[in-house]
C-alpha cells in the first residue's frame, strides 16, 4: 500500500499517522477555515516532521467564505457540554469529507499512490453524515470508478471508538500532547466544548493535555 493521509493533527489522524507510517507517502492537511485550523496544522507538520513524511497544507478556503457552520470562523459560538447530536450538529460543516476525499483522490493519482486513508470513527456517525460507513463505502466505489489505478478509501477506525484508538496510540507510545483537538481554537483546549469532552473521555488515566477548565 502506498497511502496519502487526509489528516488534520488531531487524536485519530495521529494515530493512522502513526500505525500506518511505514505505507503513508504523503500527509495532507485542509486548511477550510475553522476555528482550530491553525493549531491542527501546527501539530501535523510538527507530527509529519518527526516521522520524516512528506506533508502538504491544501488551501479550502471557499469552505470558509461561503459554507455555514459554527466551526468555521465566520460562525457562531461553538457550543460547550457533552457530544451529543443536538449540541454539536451545528458544528457540521456540510460535506466537508467528500470535499476533502475528492481532492486527496486527485493528489494521490497525480502521485502515483493507490489508497486514501481517513481517520473517521464509529463515535461520529450520529452527528456526522459524512463519517458514516455508507458514506465511506460510496466514496471508496467512487473514488475506484473514477481513476485509472482504481484507488481505495479506506477507514481502518471507521467501527471502533475514538477511546479503542487512544489505547493504540498508548500502546506505541504516542506523545498525544502533540495532537489539537478544540474546536474554539485557543492556545490551550477550552475543556467544555463537546470535542474537549469527548478528547477527555477517550484519553482518561493517561491524558497530558492542559485544559483551561
Amino acid at each position: 500500500m502506498k497511502a496519502l493521509l487526509v489528516y488534520s493533527g488531531g487524536l485519530d489522524s495521529t494515530t493512522l499517522l502513526r500505525e500506518y507510517r511505514d505505507s503513508i507517502v504523503l500527509a495532507v492537511t485542509f486548511d477550510y477555515g475553522s476555528k482550530h485550523n491553525a493549531r491542527e496544522i501546527a501539530c501535523a507538520r510538527e507530527n509529519c516532521k518527526l516521522l520524516g513524511i512528506r506533508h502538504m497544507v491544501i488551501p479550502l478556503g471557499f469552505i470558509g467564505q461561503y459554507f455555514k457552520s459554527d466551526l468555521l470562523l465566520g460562525g457562531g459560538e461553538i457550543p460547550e457540554g457533552s457530544y451529543d447530536e443536538e449540541n454539536m450538529k451545528s458544528t457540521v460543516v456540510p460535506f466537508r469529507n467528500g470535499i476533502m476525499l475528492s481532492v486527496a483522490a486527485g493528489l494521490a493519482e497525480s502521485y502515483g499512490l493507490d489508497t486514501v486513508l481517513l481517520a473517521n470513527h464509529s463515535g461520529d456517525h450520529a452527528i456526522y453524515p459524512d463519517c458514516r460507513p455508507e458514506f465511506v463505502e460510496a466514496m471508496d466505489a467512487a473514488v475506484k470508478a473514477g481513476t485509472y489505478e482504481g484507488i481505495r478509501v479506506v477507514s481502518p477506525y471507521c467501527d471502533i471508538t475514538k477511546r479503542d484508538i487512544a489505547l493504540r496510540g498508548k500502546a506505541i507510545g504516542l506523545d498525544y500532547s502533540l495532537t489539537y483537538s478544540c474546536y474554539k481554537g485557543g492556545e490551550k483546549h477550552c475543556g467544555k466544548c463537546g470535542t474537549c469532552t469527548e478528547r477527555k473521555e477517550a484519553l482518561e488515566g493517561f491524558d497530558p493535555t492542559e485544559y483551561e477548565a
